[in-house]
């Protein structure tokens, strides 16, 4: 951090928070606000005087409480700038009457009470979301008796009791009495792999952590009994298996399985109860400090950034990814990039490491000074357009400004446009052109598949990045599956219009499929959401009309799911044969006389 703090051509912004963000990739503007040090950074040299002289003490958030600070202190050693900031909410020297003792102390005069929040405009090309995780809060396993036992520490707070920097200068002591324990054990995934406490995913970092922490134990206590309970052993990485073999060989005992319950000895030691899995014996230690591993949690700033980018999440809260293969470290909106544990739980070399590619990745973006687009966009006929808005709700970039009602059109920003084609198949006044997507040429395929025999065919709907690849893997895997499903491609299943719809049915289509990625997981965000929408609509309208409603279908196929494909083509044969000619004929001509064929171009 003091590289960059020096570099000259990176601009550091401390204290400061992003509180929006408009634009497109090559032309971001964002408004960060600067929170105010009250202690100028430019005089500051960090003598420490100030902080000797102020009365006000409070508990040290970087030593998790462990240690304590003053209300003008360092956030942390090394911090960058290497200037003291005072804590305004704590201080009493805003007041001169009440104290000052800081501002009399300061030989250079850099403390101003005068100071005040500072709101910053910077423009940007690209994006790096970098936002870190949280530790997971144990205090709800009260089983555990963190909140109640001051012998169980939390693997954060143990980590700063060994280190050298830390409260005790590396020196391991017990919090009840100061002195070092004969006995420690670590609890494995607090927090962690639980659906009913917690997360249900593994937070990745847990074991390994346990493990150094074990084999720095033993290096400084060669005689402290050790005992770890846990579920499995994660050992995944370079030399991490090593370690955890070396950790048992210096006489760690693991022990599959974890507590159930924790009570307090009246000399403050810790009696666990846990059932061996491998023995199936209920056994007791008494142990005289308890080290929970925590998992981890999305930082707290994750869904407000999600929603001001117009990213998309994971079911676990974490950003999600473009590809996990091919744009591991790309935002579905272009220009933006993830760094570290923003996409997920990650240790440190794993975030060095993306951290790399992330930036690799937008000087690729950049370096050229021209970004080239992709011509599959949207164009708005000025025409036709009323301004109603629905393209801007639907569009899952932000990718259209909205016009004012009979004054000026709606327009498509197309370097922020991904070309999902959503915006015009919600647009009720047609207004809304898809590029190479056109609903000209869209229903011009669909006259052309069924023009012969469309009671034998299965018109199907697929989006390009998983259920059309589906289609794909399938072929490739040699998978059977029936040979009249008629395919018709298109970039996003939130493209397919009411309109094409029921032209396949008015042109004899027995049954008719639309199919895309799994929600959670649209290479456009969220537009598949209003596919489910829009199907649910036209399935009441086609109730009212006579129509039956099975007829028309909507699945989620990834493109890794070939078989599922095959699988889901089957039952739609099964549901083709189901339809009759008669049931056909009553639906094209009911189609007609309601006047439902749309038009083409």
């Amino acid at each position: 951090m003091t590289d960059v703090g020096r570099h000259p051509l990176i601009k550091l912004h401390t204290m400061s928070e992003i509180v929006d963000v408009k634009g497109y990739v090559g032309n971001f503007d964002i408004k960060i606000l600067k929170k105010a040090r009250y202690v100028s950074e430019e005089d500051c040299t960090a003598c420490g005087d100030c902080a000797t002289a102020c009365p006000v003490v409070r508990p040290d958030e970087f030593n998790l409480g462990l240690s304590s600070r003053k209300a003008i202190f360092t956030p942390f050693p090394q911090a960058v700038p290497s200037a003291y900031v005072i804590n305004i909410n704590e201080c009493l020297g805003h007041n001169p009457v009440v104290c000052a003792k800081c501002l009399e102390a300061c030989e250079k005069g850099c403390i101003n009470f005068h100071m005040s929040d500072d709101e910053i405009e910077e423009r940007v090309g690209s994006i790096v979301v970098a936002t870190g995780l949280e530790p997971y809060d144990p205090t709800e396993l009260d089983e555990y008796g963190y909140t109640r036992f001051e012998n169980v520490l939390t693997s954060l707070e143990f980590e700063r009791l060994v280190n050298a920097g830390g409260p005790t200068k590396g020196k391991l002591i017990r919090p009840t009495d100061r002195r070092l324990p004969k006995s420690v054990g670590f609890i494995q995934c607090v927090g962690s792999r639980s659906a009913r406490k917690g997360s249900s995913y593994c937070s990745n970092t847990c074991c390994m952590n346990t493990i150094k922490s074990t084999l720095v134990l033993k290096e400084h206590y060669p005689d402290i009994d050790i005992k770890v309970f846990y579920i499995d052993i994660r050992a995944v990485g370079k030399g991490f298996e090593d370690l955890f073999m070396r950790s048992r060989r210096l006489g760690v005992h693991y022990l599959r399985g974890l507590p159930g319950n924790v009570e307090e000895l009246p000399n403050h030691s810790m009696r666990v109860a846990v059932e061996n899995t491998v023995t199936g014996l209920l056994e007791f230690f008494n142990l005289e400090m308890l080290v929970l591993a925590l998992g981890m949690k999305p930082a707290k700033s994750t869904r407000r950034l999600q929603e001001m980018l117009g990213l998309q999440l994971t079911s676990d809260g974490f950003f999600l990814e473009a590809h996990p293969k091919l744009k591991p470290v790309d935002a579905a909106s272009r220009g933006i990039f993830y760094a570290g544990c923003a996409e997920s739980p990650k240790d440190i070399k794993e975030s060095v490491t993306q951290a790399s590619a992330a930036a690799v990745r937008a000087i690729r973006l950049m370096h050229k000074g021209e970004i080239y687009t992709e011509p599959i966009t949207s164009e708005i006929d000025p025409e036709k357009c009323t301004a109603c808005g629905m393209c801007a709700e639907v569009c899952p970039y932000n990718a259209i400004t909205k016009g004012i009602r009979k004054k000026t059109p709606s327009v498509v920003n197309t370097a922020a446009c991904a070309g999902c084609g959503t915006c015009a198949a919600e647009c009720p006044y047609d207004a809304i052109v898809m590029n190479h997507f056109t609903d000209g040429q869209i229903n011009n395929q669909i006259d052309s598949m069924l023009e012969k025999s469309s009671q034998e065919k299965i018109l199907v709907f697929a989006c390009n990045w998983c259920s059309y690849a589906g289609a794909d893997y399938a072929g490739v895997s040699r998978l059977q599956y029936p040979s009249n499903v008629r395919i018709i491609r298109t970039m996003c299943s939130g493209r397919v219009d009411e309109k094409f719809i029921f032209n396949g049915f008015l042109n004899g289509a027995p049954v008719v499929l639309v199919s895309g990625c799994h929600i959670g997981d649209c290479h456009y965000i969220d537009a598949n959401r209003w596919t489910e929408k829009r199907v649910k609509k036209i399935r009441k309208k086609m109730e009212k009309l006579g129509i039956r409603p099975e007829r028309l279908q909507l699945e989620w196929i990834s493109a890794a799911e070939g078989s599922r494909f095959a699988e889901i083509m089957g039952r739609m044969e099964k549901l083709r044969q189901g339809v009759s000619m008669q049931e056909i004929s009553e639906t094209i001509e009911i189609l007609r006389n309601r006047g439902k064929k749309p038009k083409t171009e």
